[in-house]
């Protein structure tokens, strides 16, 4: 039994660094595909053995997956929002760096989900009831807070964009033509359009700088303690994922960007680890990795729990030398690289990924996102209003 763990794990690593570095690729994606020839692998295995797999891929992915966010600027919904501060890093020689923050936030952030799961398990499903209950009104409560916090010359420009994403996320996530909708629209929003302004810009990456970012200590634990917070709270929403959490946070507390990062590494990889609590608690997938899970165990035990959360220890444990190795070998071979083709080569790259995983219409759906997100930039408006795209959605479902 042990020689299968160690094996399912070891292949959950692999599998989360391919999913993490290549853009488009989803674990959701490779959940399915194991999925769907499971019937295959259950004749020389068991269930369990499976969603070990699954937990080390998930646990890597939420590692590595800043890397093409911050060297690329192609994020998925996770990572979103980590583009712009990463990519401002990356102008100045710290991409390195700038990963290395996110990996401390991921980090902190498995040990910090660890530590929470035991109080969910107990509290939860007492709780749970009453706190579905007042989901929309909480969103509504946020981001009406996000932008009363804006001057008020950006005020009406912040709700106008938020509008429209959420017009445009709910169109395409309620459009039956359009599969893994979530990839066009955030591919769009936040990294194509990121692209596109660094083409127009004939931006140039400057040498990559191999070191650590100085950050205080004070700044981590601020990081950390936010997440705590904003993790717990979107852990049991369904539709609401790390970068909501992390404009609940940014909402609370100003930070700068370094702190940021920190933040969104550490939520990233907390609400991954807590979907599995969630699910074991209230019997409610809220990641599309947990939806799998459940399918796969049927029965979710409190043993299996604990071999899970014992099996992303592990992997995210393996998973911070993993994303420095390629964060470096990313550094190295950036200089030698003419960026504004490897943007333009990005982007068509991700256009042909769109109709393979999305199909033809959500050509259409990318970009109209690129255009909004290119818009959001002209305008001088934080783009995680952008996040409209799934907010409004959950809030319209849950109200209707």
């Amino acid at each position: 039994m042990i020689g299968y763990i160690l094996i399912a794990i070891f292949l959950g690593l692999i599998a989360g660094i391919f999913t993490g570095l290549i853009p488009g690729i989803h674990i959701n994606l490779l959940a399915l595909l194991l999925f769907s020839s499971s019937a295959f692998f259950l004749q020389f295995t068991d269930p369990s053995i499976l969603v070990i797999f699954i937990v080390s891929m998930a646990v890597t992915h939420t590692f590595l997956d800043f890397i093409p966010s911050i060297f690329l600027g192609a994020p998925d919904e996770d990572t979103a929002l980590s583009v712009l501060p990463g990519h401002r890093f990356l102008l100045k020689g710290n991409g390195y760096g700038a990963v290395r923050l996110t990996v401390i936030g991921s980090f902190f952030g498995l040990l910090i989900a660890l530590a929470l799961a035991p109080f969910f398990i107990i509290v939860l499903p007492y709780f749970y009831p009453f706190l579905i209950k007042i989901i929309a009104f909480l969103l509504i409560a946020i981001i009406i807070f996000l932008i009363l916090k804006e001057e008020k010359s950006k005020r009406i420009l912040a709700l106008f964009l938020f509008l429209l994403a959420g017009i445009l996320g709910y169109a395409t996530i309620n459009f039956p033509l359009i599969k893994q909708p979530l990839f066009p629209l955030f591919t769009g929003l936040f990294g194509a359009s990121l692209l596109t302004v660094s083409i127009i810009k004939n931006v140039k990456i400057p040498k990559q700088k191999i070191k650590s970012i100085k950050i205080k200590r004070k700044n981590i634990l601020q990081a950390l303690s936010l997440s705590i917070f904003s993790s717990s709270l979107v852990s049991f929403l369904p539709g609401v994922g790390s970068s909501q959490a992390a404009v609940i946070s940014s909402g609370l507390k100003k930070i700068d960007e370094k702190t940021f990062l920190v933040l969104l590494g550490a939520i990233n990889t907390t609400v991954m680890i807590l979907s599995l609590v969630v699910l074991y608690s209230v019997s409610k997938p809220r990641t599309g990795i947990a939806v799998f899970i459940g399918r796969f165990l049927g029965t979710f035990t409190e043993q299996q729990l604990w071999l899970f959360l014992a099996v992303a220890l592990i992997a995210g444990s393996l998973a911070v030398f993993i994303t420095f190795i390629f964060a470096r070998i990313f550094s190295k071979n950036m200089v030698k690289i003419n960026y504004k083709r490897l943007c333009l080569g990005v982007l068509v790259f991700l256009l042909i990924l769109v109709p393979i995983f999305s199909g033809w219409f959500a050509i259409l759906v990318f970009i109209t996102a690129t255009a909004l997100g290119i818009l959001t930039s002209m305008l001088g408006i934080r783009k995680m209003y952008l996040m409209g795209c799934l907010i409004l959605p959950v809030i319209i479902w849950y109200l209707i």
